[in-house]
């Protein structure tokens, strides 16, 4: 784990943080000597959040489509 005093997180603030996404957590220190970790949060995607297919069909075509499979 990398660590940085609280002034160089301060002054290489977006370092830092890429830093912590690189490698998952980085340690800052004060010069209390009170520490802390910066890490990544995940993400949380809705399962609904799907991606879509390119079917090179027209709305009317998949229309169409869905109509005539609920006529079967």
């Amino acid at each position: 784990m990398v660590k940085y005093t609280f002034s160089q997180a301060r002054q290489n603030f977006a370092s830092v943080l890429n830093r912590a996404q690189l490698e998952g957590e980085v340690l800052v220190q004060r010069k209390d000597g009170s520490s802390f970790v910066i890490k990544p949060y995940p993400l949380r995607k809705s399962p609904l959040d799907v991606n879509g297919i390119d079917s090179h069909m027209s709305s009317d075509e998949i229309l169409d489509f869905i109509q005539d499979s609920r006529n079967r």
